[in-house]
């Protein structure tokens, strides 16, 4: 058996990003996923690890982007009511680009793109909600539109699939992720 990634295979640059090299894109921190039908497995020690590495890239003068998921109205996704916006740990200030999007990957449909390019940094740092979705699918949608992105591990949580634990689901996404897409780091100190 072979731990070979299609990185290694590509000679892909394995060195994680640096946030003040970088722009900081926060996907779903929705209190959708902290409570009710959605709430993530491990969701406290994620949103823990999102809050430093937010205050981490504020500090270091990143571009921060916050994502948000609209399913619309009556949906747990619904960005008009509470439990469709962001969680105030990592609530956006006034400065901090929000894009709504309606797909897993963030790029789809919305200005992400060009608010990337409009910062001027290459590399992108990615953590989120839910691992195997729109971390996933973002990530793969950076790597694919020629970005560096770096994802920060214990910053991200999923749910339960079935008879998938949600650590394995998580473990499963974040391979897949290192496989090709992106460089992971386990913590937001372990950016480079």
């Amino acid at each position: 058996m072979t731990s070979t990634t299609l990185r290694e295979l590509n000679g892909f640059d394995e060195t994680p990003a640096t946030l003040a090299d970088s722009t900081l894109i926060l996907v779903d921190y929705q209190n959708t996923y902290t409570q009710g039908v959605m709430e993530l497995t491990d969701w406290q020690p994620a949103l823990a690890a999102a809050a430093e590495l937010l205050a981490m890239a504020r500090q270091s003068g990143a571009t921060v982007i916050h994502v948000i998921n609209d399913g619309g109205p009556g949906t747990p996704y619904d960005i008009n009511a509470e439990i469709g916006r962001i969680h105030p740990t990592v609530a956006p200030t006034p400065d901090e680009k929000v894009v709504v999007k309606t797909a897993p990957n963030s790029f789809v449909g919305t200005d992400l793109g060009d608010l990337v390019d409009a910062a001027g940094n290459n590399s992108l740092v990615i953590a989120g909600f839910m691992t195997h979705m729109c971390v996933t699918f973002t990530t793969e949608g950076a790597f694919l539109r020629g970005n560096k992105p770096t994802v920060v591990a214990n910053a991200c949580a999923t749910r339960p699939l079935g008879e998938v634990p949600a650590a394995q689901l998580d473990a499963s996404a974040l391979a897949t992720i290192t496989d090709l897409y992106a460089t992971a780091v386990p913590t937001p100190a372990d950016l480079g």
